[in-house]
């Protein structure tokens, strides 16, 4: 590779990481943004879990309406008008308070993120040199998505005021969100992009092109793909939404630390997805995936039963916080490769012209299983209980175990030769 094109590329890659960090932050704040309108707006858990399908149900309608002519339109021009979304977005938070005004933010976040993750993930197609390489920058940018998650926690937990509950200055943080999307537009508009590579064959229509997609899902690879892809994603938004309101009421944490806990899952995570590639250098991928979600299925049996019985500790500290407060989050480091790496293996697997339709299958599928499973713990939440509802998890936990020995009969009957992500 040139200099002038590497120079070029780490610039790419730079935009790509940033728009990823704001849209980390602003995506998986809907945990706090749940137990914040809950204290403020007097909002029960079950209404309060219709933000998740603000967010969710728009990423996958999104996807699935433009994901296959998105090269027509620009991978680049698609991420500045997501990111024009969302500063608009988080200006009104402030300005406008209330409920409403917060389904309208993630309604906000979920269409532009369905623009912006397509895009992400085909640019990323067009500037790995390699396989491996491919990997590589995919570990590392859903590990920067995982970073910006952690600093979600702190950021929104510094603005929490624990003492009054019904204070509002939590909102004061969408000022800092809304700057930090607006640097990052500047810094993508002022980016050069070479798209040639993911060019649509010429002649055909858009309807053609959304045709092609969903040709696409009807491959048993495809079709088993994105199945695993679901049930992974209900797990995580499952535990990474709730999380909050389960340290606050089973944990008995107050609430700007019952947030900032939450920051260990999220760590977790982004360590997790930062050093998989190293790991995946040297062991089969499937190997890996197996080891991971049986570590994630260890976690939950061994952390829950530690909730039981615990009493209300007004003077609670990191240091004399119960044990399941630090061991449960742990479950992330387990959770963290999955993602990227089944991501990775099928869409090196296809030709760079096909990466669109198939990150918007992804996406959608994506979209849906967050929305589950975050409708199922809220449910269960509210009517049973927090600790009971995150038990459930081992139902999707054995499901991913299933799928991911089919999906590994179909990469391996495709003809692909996908022996290794790394």
């Amino acid at each position: 590779m040139k200099t002038g094109d590497s120079v070029k590329h780490q610039r790419i890659l730079l935009a790509l990481f940033l728009i990823y960090f704001v849209f980390a932050i602003l995506l998986n704040s809907v945990g706090t943004v749940i137990l914040q309108v809950i204290n403020n707006y007097e909002v029960s858990k079950s209404s309060a879990s219709i933000l998740e399908a603000f967010k969710d149900l728009p990423i996958a309608v999104v996807s699935f309406l433009v994901a296959s002519f998105l090269p027509r339109l620009g991978y680049k021009n698609a991420m500045l008008v997501g990111l024009a979304i969302v500063t608009a977005a988080c200006v009104a938070m402030p300005l406008l308070p209330g409920f409403a005004t917060a389904k309208m933010l993630f309604l906000g976040v979920g269409v532009a993120f369905a623009l912006v993750k397509v895009s992400v993930y085909s640019t990323l197609g067009l500037i790995a040199t390699d396989r491996k390489h491919h990997a590589s920058i995919m570990n590392m940018l859903e590990g920067f998505f995982m970073v910006g998650v952690l600093g979600a926690y702190w950021v929104f937990a510094h603005f929490i005021d624990s003492a009054n509950p019904k204070s509002q200055s939590w909102l004061q943080v969408y000022w800092v969100l809304g700057a930090l999307c607006a640097l990052t537009f500047v810094l993508l508009a002022t980016t050069r992009f070479d798209e040639s590579g993911a060019e649509l064959p010429q002649g055909r229509s858009r309807w053609d092109d959304f045709l092609a997609m969903i040709k696409l899902f009807f491959k048993p690879l495809v079709c088993v793909f994105v199945l695993t892809a679901f049930l992974y994603v209900l797990i995580e938004q499952s535990v990474g939404t709730w999380l909050p309101t389960f340290n606050n009421e089973i944990l008995k944490l107050p609430t700007a630390m019952s947030v900032q806990v939450a920051s260990i899952f999220a760590a977790c995570l982004a360590i997790g997805r930062l050093s998989a590639g190293v790991v995946m250098r040297k062991v089969h991928w499937y190997t890996v995936m197996n080891g991971c979600v049986i570590g994630m299925a260890a976690m939950v049996l061994l952390a829950l039963p530690l909730t039981r019985e615990l009493a209300i500790d007004a003077n609670v500290t990191w240091a004399s916080a119960p044990l399941a407060t630090f061991l449960f989050p742990l479950i992330g480091l387990f959770m963290a490769p999955i993602y990227p790496g089944i991501n990775s293996v099928m869409l090196s697997s296809l030709p760079k012209n096909q990466h669109s339709s198939m990150t918007g299958l992804l996406v959608i599928f994506s979209a849906l299983g967050g929305t589950t499973g975050s409708f199922i713990t809220g449910y269960v939440f509210g009517n049973f209980s927090g600790r009971f509802a995150f038990y459930l998890t081992l139902v999707p936990i054995t499901l991913v175990l299933i799928t991911l020995f089919f999906f590994r009969r179909q990469v391996e009957r495709s003809g692909e030769a996908v022996a290794q992500v790394a």
